[in-house]
């Protein structure tokens, strides 16, 4: 049974899809990087203010006790122990030992900082002890971000015992032993499980609810529009019309242009031309590649011409944003 408490996606169980093409392709390029991890030991009465963390979702795995989560307008949310929830689009929310429990910033809390992206926490009044271990991850690559565009504001995985997916339990039990131990390689093993927790708390979602069958997923899930998303993702440097792509879907042109725009909500070269300049933009934030380099290598046939198609998505050409990586990096 999956339903929605609030706006809160719920589903006791997780059957695992097979993975396959095109939305397996999609999911194979979901990439994140871990920007903190903490290991909480809170005791009763607690509470906790998290900020919204831009770019980023959280996870979060109760190893221990149970606490009360708070996301938007939607009711308090008990969570029990051996339970995972995600929260994809990185907004505000409060964690409380109880829901009238007073709450304290996230950042105002004093921590054990074990390394620059592991630390712990220890908090409260000196009750009742829950324990969780948070992680905060920032997606990498275009496909995940409009992925998690779709994703509703908390998905949330209750703890089970059945056959066909107990290994998640298994590895909810891997992470609370790597968080209380803190042997040699904990914070590597802490990242890797965190991957693969999100990873199935989202396909946990894209199996069971109807929402997942709309827009953009429902593009990738149809065989023929499917195909040509595949084709675009894997060679945005081709030189592809609407004819060329609509070839890759066995269907007409006009047939593959209207299908496609009713599908995903835009014509498919407004989609290639926003999808090669989100690609260029996370390209110019990571490499040092000459500009016409870049340009080439997302489909433009000039560097002048990839510039003025940047600035007139991003407001800023593209030199600017690869100084800003560098002036970064120098702080």
């Amino acid at each position: 049974m999956s339903g929605k408490l609030g706006r809160v996606w719920t589903t006791p169980g997780c059957a695992i899809p097979a993975i396959s093409d095109p939305l397996g392709e999609t999911l194979h390029m979901f990439r994140l990087t871990g920007t903190l991890y903490c290991r909480a030991e809170l005791t009763a009465p607690w509470g906790i203010d998290v900020p919204a963390l831009p770019g980023c979702m959280t996870l979060q795995v109760v190893t221990a006790g149970r606490c009360w989560l708070e996301v938007g307008d939607a009711q308090p949310y008990l969570i029990g122990p051996g339970s995972l929830t995600l929260i994809p689009d990185g907004v505000p929310h409060r964690f409380r030992s109880a829901p009238a429990a007073s709450t304290r910033p996230l950042f105002d809390i004093p921590v054990q900082q074990l390394s620059d992206r592991y630390e712990i926490m220890r908090h409260g009044g000196g009750g009742e002890l829950t324990q969780v271990t948070y992680a905060v991850l920032r997606p990498d690559h275009v496909a995940a971000r409009r992925l998690i565009a779709q994703l509703p504001p908390v998905l949330h995985l209750d703890r089970f015992d059945d056959d066909e997916s107990g290994w998640l339990h298994s590895t909810l039990r891997l992470v609370t032993r790597e968080a209380q131990a803190l042997r040699p390689g904990g914070e590597t093993m802490l990242t890797r499980l965190a991957d693969v927790l999100v990873i199935q708390a989202i396909r946990s979602w894209l199996d069971a609810a109807p929402e997942a069958r709309q827009g953009w997923l429902a593009a990738l899930r149809d065989d023929q529009i499917g195909r040509a998303l595949t084709a675009l993702h894997r060679e945005p440097d081709r030189d592809w019309t609407v004819s060329t792509l609509a070839q890759q879907a066995g269907m007409s042109r006009s047939a593959f242009a209207a299908r496609f725009t009713e599908l995903v909500g835009e014509p498919v070269i407004r989609y290639l031309a926003t999808w090669r300049l989100q690609l260029a933009h996370d390209h110019l934030q990571r490499c040092a590649d000459p500009l016409p380099v870049v340009a080439r290598r997302f489909g433009y046939q000039s560097e002048a011409a990839f510039c003025r198609a940047f600035k007139r998505a991003y407001g800023v050409p593209p030199g600017q944003v690869r100084r800003e990586r560098r002036g970064a990096g120098n702080d």
